[in-house]
């Protein structure tokens, strides 16, 4: 077991608001040749130092599936802090290793892992790759083949399904590793409408080791909901879809209601989604605060619907970049997941290779590191 002192930019949440929004995101964003512009509000030594708290935590527990779990989002935190703001301290190359270590052992998907950190993954398995020895070297590759599938729906799918199956071979009949492996599942059939994703998920969820009292809120309910109408015999599921809908449904009808998930007391994805980038900070190459993102949407539609088409592609492209930025340094501002719709909607409107290009990876963006959002599952369902 690897370890690093380090300091996450607020408290790990509790074993039961974890499992409710599994780990949540701090900082994230694609990796993009320009740092951030913005400087993110955390001290990098601090992150640092609470890392080792994590992991005497995770010791002291006997390294539980969650535990790994919760020290490997401490460890994207503390990376996280050195790239946007320390990227020269000797620190970050240690992070930066134990990034691809923990990440590797613990099969870290961009999928099930709510931590929005996939463009600091990549960042470190990028680094690992140029740095490392050879059994390093082959960790990052590995590491890259998930955080560079993220615009690749039928790839990433299988490999969230291999990743969450692999940790529920080393952590057997852990809860939370058998939730994994369902949410896997389940995502892959939103991101990839597969129906052979969704009958994986009810078969694997109706077996009686499956902990079904303990489906987070996130994508939970809609999960229910698939099973109901499974259950209730709507076209298009099958015969086996039915049969295992019924048995999960069953052994949730004998749960008290008060442990099933619709009333759970935890706190709603969009207002967990609730720190803010200040209106005075700006963003990308052309230093865009969030009024001027807003301001700029509504002039580049306003073109477009004039007939400019192609020529608003440099301004869209800038656009996109400024709004990744902020996704990079504030993913839970609460605007973002609406931005990204708004900015992914505009740049599809602009008939050139390199504004589609953009937009396919806004969109990349939305659907996979906030699929639990209203503007995701719009986007999805479209």
């Amino acid at each position: 077991m690897h370890f690093c002192q380090t300091h996450c930019v607020m408290c790990l949440m509790t074993r039961a608001f974890s499992k409710a929004l599994t780990i949540a995101a701090l900082a994230a964003a694609l990796l993009v040749p320009l740092r951030a512009s913005a400087a993110l509000v955390a001290d990098p030594q601090t992150l640092y130092n609470d890392m080792k708290a994590s992991f005497d935590k995770g010791a002291a527990h006997g390294w539980a599936f969650f535990d790994q779990l919760a020290y490997l989002s401490a460890i994207l935190n503390a990376g996280r802090a050195y790239s946007l703001q320390a990227p020269d301290d000797p620190n970050y190359a240690e992070v930066v290793q134990l990034t691809v270590d923990v990440g590797s052992r613990m099969h870290y998907n961009p999928l099930t892992n709510h931590d929005a950190a996939i463009w600091y993954v990549r960042e470190a398995s990028l680094y690992v790759q140029q740095h490392g020895s050879t059994d390093e070297v082959q960790k990052a590759t590995e590491l890259l083949k998930r955080t560079d599938a993220e615009d690749q729906p039928q790839t990433m799918a299988r490999l969230a399904d291999q990743d969450a199956t692999a940790n529920l071979q080393t952590y057997a009949h852990d809860p939370d590793a058998l939730i994994q492996q369902v949410e896997a599942d389940w995502r892959a059939y939103l991101l990839t409408h597969e129906a052979s994703w969704r009958s994986s998920a009810l078969e694997r969820a109706a077996k009686s080791t499956f902990p079904i009292d303990q489906l987070p809120t996130t994508w939970g309910p809609d999960f229910l909901n698939a099973a109901r109408n499974a259950a209730a015999g709507v076209d298009p599921y099958t015969l086996n879809d039915q049969f295992n809908a019924r048995r999960l449904l069953a052994r949730l009808k004998a749960i008290n209601p008060l442990h099933l998930v619709g009333s759970v007391n935890v706190i709603s994805h969009e207002k967990y989604m609730t720190i803010t980038a200040p209106a005075d900070e700006y963003f990308g190459r052309t230093g865009m605060s969030i009024l001027g993102m807003r301001n700029e949407l509504h002039r580049l539609n306003a073109y477009l619907d004039a007939g400019w088409g192609a020529h608003e592609s440099p301004a869209g492209v800038l656009l996109a970049e400024s709004v990744d930025d902020l996704h990079k340094v504030y993913p839970r501002d609460h605007e973002l997941p609406a931005l990204l719709l708004a900015t992914y909607k505009a740049l599809q409107r602009i008939p050139t290779t390199e504004a589609h290009s953009s937009a396919g990876r806004i969109r990349s963006i939305l659907t996979v590191e906030y699929q639990d959002t209203q503007q995701a599952r719009e986007l999805l369902s479209s």
